[in-house]
């Protein structure tokens, strides 16, 4: 009976109690949310987001504020933006400025739109404040971010700010953004500090200017934002407004990395690859470029693809992997990447050769502007490959000769010269070719050869068998023959019998077939050599350069004639039709043609065996 009684005892104690506790929290419902945010702080956060939605069901703007930041923070209930707009639009319509700046930021993010046009309906894909999910409202921002602004929140006026520096054209004022900005920073807001930092260091003229855009980036950095732990990690790095430590950038950078930024992710991921200011450590670099890249940054994904594509001391070369890479980072619309990966699906590098994969993305690279792509894609169309307008083709390929890429000038000239897809013109050609001479050894014998027999130019023995020299000297078979007849004929200088004969040695050992010839004959006219040229078979005069290729770093990359390609059918070289392509079994660093594309082009006849024609 006793039991009993104390149970009912017991039960009507715990019925009032709970009536107390609602009654406190309707009288009271500031205490109820000073009690929730102790359990937030303790890690119970379900409790607390009890505490906060009775209030927020009382009507209570800081309780709606604090059920809005529990749904986008995921604390103690399931994320949900959805939700997390609801609430925070209820409470910023009661003037609650920390609810007014966050709905800004979702206005930013696009995720107002997106849900009013049905593009969203996962609250849970995309709920950190860093993404951006649809179209930014710029005007339903600018409305919220002024409301807390002008009631001095330090957040809401950076807010603000941004809008009127990043925003569309119509709103941004430079003037008052500055004044935000200021405002922002003065209230110890570390985005503020940030972006007052930036705007001075855009403005400074002097080292003074620079030193105090960099405090007020140290004074974000020191509050813990990301952002400003990277930017100063750059300042620290190059100098500018501080003293130039790569110790200190480097671990600038990794504090970056590890609260989550990208951009530091990449960049201490380099260091790391690189050993600047730390020990160097390239597995642990990669795996910090890799997370860099899997979130979405596609400067970090093209590095990853560098890094597998050069045969370096960071990491074996794995061109398939690069190839991955490079697509990733293409596909976010980095254009050196989209090029990287076009001469893969030319090359058949890391990937099967596909000349329309090849096409598509040197398009897509060349729209971006990227004037080696375009000079790429102006040599397929030249030859009548890739669908592409041939007077942009020509435009394009001008274009990128004249910007200083010796390749496309090399190029250029070898279509004006044998007047492929553009009227024949040798004067032109002659002038594009010495310009590529300057670091183009084909360019720099083809030219050699012009001067000789007076094609475009006036004839100077002299002076074009000092090109070929330049060209010989570099290791050119071909020059190296061309020097030797030369020098056995006395023709643009000296008679010199005993060089010659070591240069033919040389190009026999690189394979070259005159030479070969020449010497097994005993014959010492090295005159000889270009008829024995133009009787031998054809393709082993291709092997010859795909040998030099397979030596090569796949990195590097050259024009050279394919000879194979086209046949050897006459003794005088200088008229013989050229095929400039690039043997390039990585990532190219000048602008040039496949063999394999090079030579379906130009619809060749004969190849070598080994298919690298």
């Amino acid at each position: 009976m006793s039991d009993a009684r104390e149970r009912r005892t017991g039960g009507r104690r715990k019925y009032r109690r709970g009536l107390l506790v609602r009654l406190v929290d309707a009288l009271l419902p500031a205490a109820a949310l000073r009690h929730g945010r102790t359990l937030l702080d303790e890690g119970r956060g379900a409790e607390a987001f009890r505490l906060f939605a009775r209030a927020a069901r009382a009507g209570v703007a800081e309780g709606e504020y604090r059920v809005g930041l529990c749904y986008l923070e995921g604390s103690g209930v399931p994320l949900s933006r959805i939700d997390a707009l609801h609430w925070l639009t209820r409470a910023a319509a009661q003037a609650h400025r920390d609810a007014q700046w966050r709905l800004a930021v979702l206005y930013l993010q696009g995720f107002v739109r997106s849900l009013e046009q049905g593009k969203t309906s996962d609250p849970v894909a995309s709920l950190s404040l860093r993404e951006d999910v649809g179209e930014p409202d710029f005007v339903a921002a600018e409305k919220w971010a002024r409301l807390a602004a002008e009631a001095g929140s330090g957040d809401g006026q950076a807010v603000l700010a941004y809008i009127l520096t990043s925003g569309p054209e119509a709103m941004r004022d430079l003037e008052a953004a500055h004044r935000w900005y200021e405002r922002s920073a003065a209230a110890k807001c570390p985005q503020g500090a940030l972006g007052y930092g930036l705007l001075l260091a855009q403005a400074a003229t002097d080292e003074a200017g620079q030193r105090k855009a960099a405090e007020y980036v140290r004074r974000a950095a020191e509050a813990g934002l990301a952002s400003a732990l990277y930017l100063l990690g750059d300042l620290t790095r190059s100098g500018i407004g501080v003293e130039r430590s790569d110790v200190i950038a480097a671990d600038l950078y990794r504090q970056a990395a590890e609260k989550g930024n990208r951009s530091g992710q990449a960049r201490w991921g380099l260091v790391l690859i690189e050993g600047l200011g730390v020990e160097r450590n390239p597995t642990e670099g990669e795996s910090w470029l890799r997370r860099a890249g899997l979130t979405g940054d596609p400067d970090a994904a093209a590095r990853i693809g560098d890094l597998y594509a050069k045969r370096g001391k960071a990491l074996p070369p794995n061109h398939a992997e690069a190839a991955i890479w490079y697509r990733r980072a293409a596909e976010a619309g980095h254009r050196t990447a989209a090029r990287s990966l076009g001469l893969f699906y030319l090359t058949g590098t890391g990937v099967g050769r596909d000349l329309d994969e090849a096409t598509h993305w040197l398009r897509i690279s060349a729209e971006a502007g990227d004037q080696q792509a375009r000079a790429d894609l102006a040599n397929l169309s030249l030859r009548g490959c890739g669908n592409q307008d041939p007077v942009k083709a020509r435009l394009w390929l001008e274009q990128a000769a004249a910007s200083g890429d010796l390749a496309a000038a090399f190029n250029l000239a070898v279509c004006l010269a044998e007047g492929m897809g553009m009227e024949r013109d040798e004067r032109l050609a002659a002038q594009w070719m010495c310009r590529a001479a300057d670091g183009v050894v084909d360019a720099q014998y083809r030219y050699g050869r012009m001067l000789v027999d007076g094609l475009g130019v006036q004839m100077d023995a002299g002076e074009g068998r000092a090109w070929i020299a330049r060209a010989a000297g570099a290791g050119m078979a071909e020059a190296e023959v061309a020097l030797a007849e030369m020098m056995v004929n006395g023709r643009g200088g000296l008679r010199d019998p005993f060089t010659a004969r070591a240069l033919l040695k040389k190009a026999a050992q690189k394979g070259h077939v005159g030479a070969i010839s020449v010497l097994n004959s005993g014959q010492e006219d090295a005159g000889k050599a270009r008829s024995h040229l133009a009787d031998a078979p054809s393709n082993l005069f291709g092997c010859q350069y795909s040998r030099e290729a397979s030596l090569n770093d796949p990195i590097a990359t050259r024009v050279v004639f394919h000879a194979s390609q086209l046949g050897v059918t006459s003794a005088d070289r200088s008229r013989r039709e050229p095929c400039p392509v690039a043997l390039a079994a990585g990532v190219p660093t000048v602008s040039a043609l496949a063999a394999d594309a090079g030579g379906r082009c130009l619809r060749a006849q004969r190849h070598s065996p080994d298919g690298n024609g």
